[in-house]
C-alpha cells in the first residue's frame, strides 16, 4: 500500500494537522503522550476535509456527479486520474489521515486504565463506526481494496485485496457490533467528539443510517439480504430530523475552515463554474434551491448571433468538459465561499430518499411517496428555505413523485439535494441511473466514470495482489463496476 510504511510518521501527522482544535492539554513535542481522543478528533476532522474538498489533486466527485466543471485546467473533468493520480491521493489520504488515525485511538484507548468500562466500549464503538464509515466510500469508489490485512505498518507493507461485496458484509457485521455495545448508553468522547459531542444515542442513529444506506446500495447485487439489513435498521432507529445530520462545525480562521473556502475564495483562484448538466435539470424544475445553490452573476446572453436582439437568461452552465470561461457562466453560490459552512457528512434528507428507495423497491413495507415528500421537504428546509417553498415545489408535476418511474424521482431530487457532496451524488446515480442526461465530456467524451482507479504505485510496491484484485474487477479502468453497480447504465 502506497506510504504504509510512514505509519510510525501517523502520529506526528495528525499532531499537526488538528493542532489548533482548542481544549487539549497535550505535550505536541511529545507525540507518544497522544490521546485516543485526539487522535479520534484528528481523523474525523480529516475525513470531513478529504470529502468536502474540491481539490482536484483528490476528490473530483463533484465534476463525477457533473454539478460543477472546470475552467482553464480541464483534465479532471475529463476523467484524468492519472496525470495527478488522484486515486493514489485519495486512497492515502483515507487509509493514513482517517483510518490509520482511527486503528491507532482504538489501540490508545484499549490500553487506558484510566477509562472506566463502559465509557471505554462506547469509544471504542464510535471509532469503529467511523472506520467503517470510510471503508464504506473506500469500497464504493476502488471496488476491491486492502481490508482484512491493511493497517499493519511495516509488518506488512504488501497486503492482500479484499474481494468488496466480502468486505460489505463484515461491515454490516461490525456495525451490528458497535450498535450493541452503544445500545447501554453511558459517557463517550464528549467534546473530543465535533460531530455528536459523545452522544452515544445518536452514534445509535447514525449506525443504523449507515446500515440502511449500505442496505439500499446492494439491493440489485443481493435483494433478500438487502431487505434484512434494511428492516433491522429501520426497526432500531435512523434519523428523523435534522437535528440528527452528522456535520462537521468547520470554523472561521484558518486552518480549521472548510475546503470549499480555501478552494473557492482563499486560493484566489477561479476554477470552477456550474456545470451545464446542472442548471439544465434544476431550472426547467423551478427549483427555490437555485438561489442557494448558483451565485446571481446572470443575465447571460445566449443569443449568438450579434445583430439579433439579446435572449437573456439568469443561469447558463458551463459545456462539461469544456475549457470555460469563468465571467461567462453561473458561479457558485455563495454560502460555499464561507470559511464556517458545515461538513455535511451524512443527513436526514439524504435518509428519507434512503426509505423512498427501500419502499420503491419493496425492501421494506412503507409508502415510497411519503418519504419521497418528507426528504425533498427536509433538504429545502435544511437550506435555510421554507415549508411553502417545498410544498408549491412537489405540486408541480414535473416534481410531484412517479410510482411508475420511480427511479426518475428518487434519482432526479436525491442527486439535486446531493449538491456539493459529489460523492454520494456520484454513487446514487451509478445505483439509479438517474438523472439520465449526463454529458460526455466535451475533450476526452468518455463516459461518467464507474470507480477510480487504484493508485498508480501499486503495480510497483505490491504486484501480486494489485494484479490479483485488477483482474477481479475485470481490470484497474474507469468503466470497471464495484459489485453493487450492476444495473446502472451509464451516460
Amino acid at each position: 500500500m502506497k506510504k504504509i510504511i510512514l505509519f510510525a510518521l501517523l502520529i506526528g501527522m495528525t499532531t499537526i494537522s488538528c493542532e489548533d482544535f482548542e481544549g487539549w492539554n497535550i505535550d505536541q513535542k511529545n507525540p507518544s503522550a497522544v490521546s485516543g481522543s485526539f487522535l479520534f478528533t484528528s481523523a474525523q476532522k480529516a475525513l470531513a476535509v478529504r470529502m468536502q474538498s474540491t481539490d482536484v489533486n483528490t476528490n473530483i466527485f463533484k465534476m463525477f456527479a457533473q454539478h460543477w466543471t472546470e475552467t482553464t485546467y480541464t483534465d479532471e473533468a475529463n476523467y484524468d486520474l492519472e496525470g495527478r493520480d488522484i486515486g493514489g491521493n485519495f486512497w492515502d489520504d483515507l487509509y493514513t489521515d482517517v483510518l490509520s488515525d482511527l486503528n491507532q485511538a482504538m489501540v490508545i484507548i484499549s490500553a487506558d486504565e484510566s477509562l472506566d468500562a463502559t465509557t471505554k466500549a462506547n469509544q471504542l464503538a464510535i471509532a469503529n463506526l467511523m472506520q467503517i464509515y470510510t471503508w464504506q466510500i473506500l469500497v464504493d469508489t476502488f471496488g476491491n481494496i486492502p481490508y482484512t490485512e491493511a493497517l499493519q505498518g511495516n509488518n506488512n507493507i504488501v497486503p492482500k485485496y479484499d474481494d468488496d461485496a466480502a468486505i460489505y458484509m463484515d461491515l454490516f457485521a461490525r456495525i451490528d457490533g458497535a450498535i450493541a455495545q452503544l445500545n447501554g448508553g453511558g459517557s463517550s468522547f464528549g467534546g473530543a467528539d465535533l460531530l455528536y459531542h459523545g452522544s452515544t444515542a445518536q452514534w445509535v442513529k447514525f449506525a443504523n443510517s449507515l446500515k440502511l444506506k449500505m442496505a439500499v446500495r446492494i439491493s440489485d447485487f443481493d435483494g433478500g439480504m438487502a431487505a434484512t439489513m434494511a428492516n433491522e435498521a429501520i426497526d432500531s432507529g435512523v434519523f428523523t430530523e435534522k437535528s440528527d445530520n452528522a456535520a462537521f462545525p468547520f470554523e472561521g480562521t484558518p486552518p480549521n475552515t472548510n475546503p470549499l473556502w480555501v478552494s473557492l475564495v482563499q486560493s484566489g483562484r477561479k476554477d470552477f463554474v456550474i456545470a451545464n448538466t446542472f442548471v439544465d435539470i434544476i431550472v426547467p424544475l423551478n427549483d427555490p434551491r437555485i438561489t442557494v445553490y448558483i451565485g446571481d452573476n446572470g443575465p447571460f446572453n445566449i443569443e449568438e448571433d450579434p445583430d439579433a436582439d439579446p435572449i437573456w437568461v439568469d443561469y447558463l452552465g458551463g459545456p462539461y468538459g469544456d475549457n470555460n470561461t469563468w465571467g461567462n457562466y453561473s458561479h457558485v453560490g455563495d454560502l460555499f465561499h464561507t470559511e464556517d459552512f458545515e461538513g455535511l457528512l451524512f443527513s436526514y434528507s439524504e435518509v428519507e430518499f434512503l426509505m423512498a428507495e427501500a419502499a420503491a423497491r419493496n425492501l421494506i413495507g412503507s409508502d415510497a411517496e411519503e418519504h419521497y415528500n418528507a426528504a425533498v421537504t427536509a433538504n429545502i428546509l435544511y437550506w435555510g428555505l421554507s415549508s411553502d417553498d417545498a410544498e408549491d415545489y412537489l405540486d408541480q408535476e414535473s416534481v410531484a413523485y412517479d410510482s411508475e418511474n420511480w427511479k426518475k424521482s428518487i434519482g432526479t431530487q436525491k442527486w439535486l439535494s446531493l449538491y456539493a457532496r459529489g460523492f454520494e451524488a456520484w454513487a446514487s446515480w451509478k445505483l439509479l441511473d438517474y438523472p439520465n442526461t449526463m454529458n460526455r465530456p466535451v475533450v476526452s467524451e468518455l463516459p461518467v466514470p464507474r470507480r477510480y482507479i487504484y493508485p498508480l504505485s501499486e503495480p510497483n510496491i505490491n504486484e501480486a495482489n494489485y494484479n490479483d484484485a485488477t483482474s477481479a474487477m475485470g481490470g484497474d479502468a474507469l468503466d470497471s463496476r464495484v459489485f453493487w453497480d450492476i444495473n446502472g447504465q451509464g451516460n
